[in-house]
């Protein structure tokens, strides 16, 4: 029997020697290569923390003291450790193990935290409130990652944390350097000289032999793991940035050493208070096509070769993200004052090939959207013209400073979305239902929802050009369909499909259009469909159009609760126009996590669902 088929709960683990534990890690990274390899998934960063997660599962009493993962990507071996390894086959999978925690898969899993930066308030919550009511037995522990120290909340939680001296709570910094590609910025460059200062590391050497060889070697050496940050301080300047905090550090351990990390691990429950203990890893460890994956270590893949990482599940060309990136390269080339701005997701948005040809007009912020948005006011606000690249999800973090330092101050900043809609696997935090609804209430906003690539290309062409409003573009996970034939155009209407006068209105956006188009079809003659080129502010010429149709039916695959249908029905309104409306998009509930087909059929949006659903609102009307 395998040590893994032994492990079902963190019991079983603290039963192993340390010597077992060791050999564990490298039975789960085996796992993990083989299983993720065939469902997809988050491999690089879990093959990372392996050691990590064994060795606080020996030393906290999980469940009773919580551990609380950043972005929780990186949880899969607190899963496989807490009894859920025989559930990997259906990973990110309809009613299979979700890619993140999940408080109703295990009582283990305490936050279901999948956008980065947050776990160090959550933490403290829980500490603050186990505290309050007289549990000081319970510790609370933080993982996150160096990427997620670049996000500004979570150093409001430190500096919240620093004024609580007396507060349980354990903070793991996993340092590998990387988010998605290298860790940027200030705190980036002072943990890389800490990381990699040989001063210091050939110090530790020498100290660990002398110490050891003595009587009670170990026991001498394990203290004085304790109050080394006093030998760093003076050998590299230490880790100043978490001391002027008042927050005790320990470290750097070797994250891939089970015995440091338990040691270090140890001493810092016992301590009673805040502490952050700082292990360096490997990203991707132990898996030579991730260790060697210069663009983000495998940090998600698809189904892969589980032995050369090569993918299995084949590239389409015509990708959204592949259409930005061209058109930006050729913008480049004949406008030198746009300026590309990512969050630490270079490669996923499509800017690197614009960072390759202009280097020096490419911004990388870390996971920071709040400080991407308004950087890029200022550039603005400086005779720039900035374009941010986001997953769409990761707006919601930025929309007061969409709201009141680009919009309110009317500058030409173009916002372009990926993964727009429903993206499904990832769960719920992931899918980029809420853009249109946050974007709708922004005054002066103009939003595209592009249907093929020539609609992408010229709407980016056109946002350029915009210097006084936020423009944003928005476009799905799913490869981009082909070129909608677009019979004619009226005002910046397009119209997809001819039907007969005073029929049904049908306005279409972004990658429904196709389905929207085949629904029509299936109703019959009556059905118009039309897609707007710009989605927002609502054209006039619609309004027009609805008043000679009998019915208006709006699709989109975004929030439909003050989504772009609602905006324009609000406008017909305004407009004294009567006609009957039904608006079709994504419901107001967190969607469970599946594929993105089997959600939007789930959920009506599929040409069949929308036809059915066109059906019977006309029944009614």
């Amino acid at each position: 029997m395998s040590l893994l088929d032994r492990v079902h709960c963190p019991d079983d683990l603290r039963q192993l020697s340390l010597e077992e534990s060791e050999e564990l890690a490298g039975e789960i990274r085996d796992f993990l290569i083989e299983h993720v390899s065939r469902t997809g998934g988050h491999l690089g960063p879990n093959l990372g923390v392996v050691e990590i997660t064994i060795a606080l599962h020996r030393v906290f009493d999980s469940p009773r003291d919580p551990i609380i993962f950043d972005t929780g990507h990186q949880s899969y071996v607190h899963k496989i450790l807490t009894g859920r390894a025989d559930q990997f086959d259906r990973m990110r999978q309809e009613d299979g193990l979700s890619g993140y925690p999940s408080r109703a898969e295990s009582e283990h899993d305490w936050v279901e935290n999948s956008h980065a930066s947050t776990s160090l308030s959550w933490a403290e919550g829980m500490a603050r409130a186990f505290q309050r009511q007289g549990h000081d037995d319970r510790t609370v522990v933080a993982v996150i990652g160096d990427g997620a120290l670049t996000g500004g909340m979570a150093w409001e939680a430190l500096n919240s944390i620093a004024a609580q001296p007396d507060l349980p709570l354990v903070i793991i910094v996993n340092d590998n350097g990387r988010s998605y590609t290298p860790t940027v910025g200030g705190l980036a460059d002072r943990l890389s000289a800490i990381r990699t200062d040989p001063h210091y590391e050939d110090a530790l050497v020498r100290m660990k032999k002398a110490v050891t060889g003595a009587p009670l070697g170990k026991q001498v050496y394990g203290l004085m793991h304790g109050v080394k940050a006093g030998v760093k301080d003076v050998l590299v300047g230490g880790p100043g940035i978490f001391s002027d905090l008042g927050i005790k550090y320990l470290g750097p351990v070797d994250g891939h050493n089970v015995a440091d990390l338990e040691r270090a691990f140890e001493l810092a429950k016992r301590f009673g208070r805040p502490v952050i203990v700082h292990a360096i890893t490997v990203k991707g460890k132990g898996f030579a096509a991730a260790e060697n994956n210069k663009e983000d270590a495998f940090h998600a893949v698809g189904k892969i070769d589980p032995t050369t990482g090569q993918s299995l599940g084949g590239t389409s060309t015509h990708t959204w993200s592949g259409a930005f990136s061209a058109s930006m390269v050729e913008i480049g080339e004949k406008r030198p004052d746009v300026f590309g701005i990512t969050a630490a997701m270079l490669y996923p948005v499509g800017l690197a090939p614009f960072a390759a040809r202009h280097p020096d007009r490419v911004m990388d912020v870390g996971i920071a959207e709040q400080h991407a948005l308004t950087v890029a006011a200022g550039m603005a606000t400086a005779g720039l013209h900035p374009v941010v690249a986001l997953y769409s999800t990761f707006l919601n973090r930025a929309f007061d400073q969409l709201l009141m330092d680009v919009g309110l101050h009317e500058q030409g900043v173009t916002v372009v979305l990926d993964r727009a809609g429903i993206t499904g696997t990832d769960g719920a935090s992931h899918n980029g239902m809420w853009d249109l609804a946050i974007c709708g209430i922004v005054p002066g906003l103009m939003m595209a929802a592009p249907r093929d690539r020539a609609h992408l290309e010229s709407v980016l062409w056109q946002a350029i050009d915009i210097d006084d409003r936020p423009t944003v573009i928005r476009y799905s996970k799913d490869p981009m369909p082909e070129t909608v034939e677009v019979l004619r155009t009226i005002d910046e209407v397009d119209v997809l499909k001819e039907g007969a006068p005073g029929g049904v209105l049908m306005v279409a956006h972004g990658q429904l259009c196709g389905a929207a188009v085949e629904a029509a079809t299936s109703l019959g003659e009556e059905v118009t469909v039309v897609s707007p080129r710009w989605a927002l502010p609502i054209n006039p010429t619609l309004v027009s159009m609805a008043r000679q149709s009998r019915a208006v039916v709006s699709v989109e695959d975004g929030l439909v609760s003050q989504g772009l249908g609602s905006q324009l029905s609000a406008r017909l309104r305004e407009s004294a126009v009567w006609t009957p409306t039904c608006e079709l998009g994504v419901p107001k509930q967190f969607l469970a996590q599946a594929s993105r087909s089997s959600i939007m059929k789930r959920i009506g949006l599929d040409a069949p669902g929308i036809a059915e659903s066109v059906n019977q609102f006309l029944q009614h009307i």
